[in-house]
């Protein structure tokens, strides 16, 4: 069962991939001979900053408190850590791993019986959202605990936008509008990862939300079906393909990867950027310049003209988390470091204090004045939405569908395939 997990593709790009200068964490503290070893595999790299701050910040605090008790944390950015993750199912995986709670990752790796379950009255006083643990569940059976809200939005520089007397969109023609002014001010108007697939699936995921006021149900009838014909498919699909030629991205958007769109807009190039929340962290980075950092602010996807989602439908989903192996030979303990992680006076507070994101939990009581305008939004954003988009489409079937839509999106996008292909292609591996 587990070997089915592994493409012949992914096993293939596995060598390759180890060798290259993905950046690797390990602890520094050295375990006693009778102690217990920890074994977290993280897709955070960055110790430093953001939620890999956070992370690191609770294995400190649990390794104080349990004395007896060493954690070794091996980290690896997110496309490198899922084709490590596949060869761990072969090999016997890591006693605690980062995973995402969406049909296209989880749902295979729970029918190769490698996670193991947890007590969900366990968490009934950890104050998670209501709905925030369902994807992380099979047959009422809880697997693991989300990190975050994940919400897509446009950065943008506030101070920029005021200097050229810009407004933030309130439409998707304002916004293709503003795209033309800002390219003759000489400026990228909106940065994107379109090198990676998945940031342009978000896009066409927060699309349909605006178009079709709701995304799951057309989802699930799609992916069930292999049929992505209907409307909003197509619609989503011309305006993002519209986006492109308009000028909206930079050029070589559809090639250029996660850092090289973020550099644009930290280094003042772009004046907007589309990317999740994750990335509120950009706020507080000291290595980014002060009158850019401190001017980042952030809107969700603007109206379409005629369709049914309004300007408080966002796109939005609870995404990242972390489980614990079912083979783990100190299971217990890996359990009890789980459970430990998501106190409400650890990870969501230490995500809350270092700018990251929103958590799956309840965070209320650690807002005051010392918050940045940059995380207010994102409080605003969802205490006012109406309506959220659920899992992004490339994450509502199979992992084929997964695969082969972060692949071709850019060739829709970029006019070399017809989105009737496109989505004849990802129907197909649907069926």
């Amino acid at each position: 069962m587990r070997k089915r997990i592994i493409s012949a593709v992914l096993a293939l790009t596995l060598a390759g991939l180890l060798l290259c200068s993905c950046q690797r964490v390990d602890a520094t503290a050295v375990p006693t001979d009778e102690g217990i070893t920890l074994k977290v595999f993280s897709n955070l790299p960055d110790r430093k900053n953001g939620e890999g701050l956070a992370e690191q910040m609770v294995i400190d605090d649990y390794e104080k408190e349990n004395p007896g008790v060493h954690i070794q944390v091996e980290a690896l950015e997110e496309e490198a850590y899922k084709i490590k993750f596949r060869a761990y199912v072969m090999n016997g995986m890591p006693d605690i791993v980062s995973i995402w709670g969406q049909p296209g990752f989880l749902n295979e790796v729970l029918d190769a019986g490698i996670l193991s379950p947890l007590n969900s009255a366990d968490y009934e006083d950890y104050g998670f959202i209501d709905g925030s643990l369902d994807g992380f569940k099979k047959e009422g059976v809880l697997y693991g605990l989300p990190r975050s809200t994940d919400v897509a939005v446009f950065y943008y520089n506030k101070k920029m936008f005021e200097e050229n007397g810009w407004r933030v969109p309130d439409t998707y023609e304002d916004l293709l509008a503003l795209a033309g002014t800002i390219r003759a001010a000489g400026k990228v108007p909106v940065a994107m990862d379109g090198g990676d697939g998945w940031p342009l699936a978000i896009y066409m995921t927060d699309l349909i939300n605006k178009i079709n006021g709701e995304c799951q149900n057309l989802f699930s009838e799609a992916v069930s079906d292999g049929d992505f014909t209907a409307e909003p498919f197509t619609q989503a699909a011309e305006l993002m393909r519209k986006s492109a030629q308009a000028g909206l991205f930079q050029e070589g958007y559809d090639v250029q990867d996660y850092a090289a769109a973020m550099n644009l807009f930290t280094s003042g190039q772009a004046a907007m950027f589309y990317m999740g929340s994750w990335e509120a962290p950009m706020s507080l980075d000291t290595e980014i310049p002060e009158e850019i950092r401190s001017n980042i602010r952030a809107f969700s996807m603007p109206v379409v003209g005629g369709g049914k989602g309004s300007s408080t439908n966002i796109a939005a989903w609870n995404g990242g988390g972390y489980a614990v192996s079912y083979d783990s030979a100190v299971r217990e303990e890996a359990i009890r470091f789980l459970n430990f992680m998501f106190r409400p006076d650890e990870l969501s507070k230490y995500s809350w204090e270092n700018g990251v994101g929103m958590s799956a939990q309840d965070q209320s009581a650690y807002m005051d004045a010392d918050e940045t305008p940059l995380q207010r939004q994102f409080v605003t954003l969802l205490q006012t939405s109406t309506g959220l988009s659920g899992t992004p489409l490339n994450d509502c079937g199979p992992s084929a569908l997964k695969t082969l839509m972060e692949s071709e999106i850019q060739a829709m996008t970029n006019g070399t395939k017809s989105t009737e292909e496109f989505f004849r292609i990802i129907g197909g591996v649907c069926e």
